[in-house]
């Protein structure tokens, strides 16, 4: 439901950039769609077989992935300032989820392990999807928002691959009675998958896709990498929770790693632009 409720907001707002018929998208943009889909499914099958903090740990273990193929595959070059903030990542992120972590249920962290490599992936090709598209248009000499646009066609299919594969399971949910049908369960859930839909997966992902073409593969993956951490904010500040200690101290390392790096390539970037 939430890719069924993610393809329509995507589908409305980015109408006029979309290709609807999915002969007609790229190579990458099919590799796109699919690791998309392998991506949310397997987090929401990881968070059902292991702890919250695995799955989200170990999906993020994607910049890594990125690290490693985006050389090849891209021709970025990760230098040691990279590594460095890689490895200050991953450290801060283990601070923050070491309370919740746990050796058990590996089925779970497999699937976690997978999706993080999809979510690599994907950023993987929709980097590259953007890099053919703007040297097509520096060929040409055209200047169109094509590039800018051009990793939505992977997520508004790839949505609507998952709202595919997911269907029969929302089928069984209500015939089974499982799903709540009336009542405040009901509205909450309804209301939490719209939110979800249009805001976790279809407006932030369409931001997603317009930054690919402007940053390297490396930054659109370690940025996010930010949105976890959040998570005790806002609980902090719905019920006045606070967060622990480690939980702080993982926070401020993966922030200040990522500001640091992001600050740096900045000043490189107007040095040489």
């Amino acid at each position: 439901m939430r890719g069924a409720i993610a393809a329509a907001c995507i589908g409305l707002l980015m109408r006029k950039h979309l290709v609807f018929n999915p002969v007609r998208l790229s190579f990458y943009e099919r590799c796109a769609a699919l690791v998309y889909t392998s991506t949310v499914t397997l987090f929401v099958s990881a968070t059902k077989l292991t702890t919250a903090a695995n799955a989200i740990l170990l999906q993020y273990t994607a910049p890594v992935y990125v690290a490693i193929f985006g050389a090849w595959f891209l021709s970025e070059r990760t230098d040691k300032r990279d590594w460095i903030t890689l490895a200050v990542v991953v450290l801060g992120m283990v601070l923050f989820f070491v309370e919740g972590l746990s050796a058990d249920n590996m089925l779970g962290n497999c699937f976690a392990l997978l999706s993080g490599c999809s979510f690599a992936w994907l950023t993987l090709f929709m980097r590259k999807e953007a890099q053919i598209r703007r040297a097509r248009e520096i060929a040409e000499n055209t200047d169109s928002v094509h590039s800018s646009n051009s990793g939505v066609n992977a997520v508004f299919w790839g949505n609507i691959l998952t709202a595919s594969i997911g269907a029969p399971f929302v089928v069984q949910s209500f015939l089974s009675g499982t799903a709540p049908v009336s009542g405040d369960a009901a509205w909450q859930s309804w209301l939490g998958l719209v939110l979800l839909g249009v805001f976790q997966l279809g407006i932030s992902y369409i931001l997603y896709a317009r930054a690919l073409p402007h940053v390297s593969a490396l930054e659109a993956i370690l940025i996010p990498v930010i949105e976890p951490l959040l998570n005790p904010v806002w609980v902090a500040l719905a019920t006045g929770e606070k967060p622990s200690f480690y939980a702080a101290l993982g926070g401020i390392v993966v922030v200040t790693a990522i500001t640091v790096r992001s600050l740096s390539s900045l000043r490189a970037s107007r040095s040489n632009p």
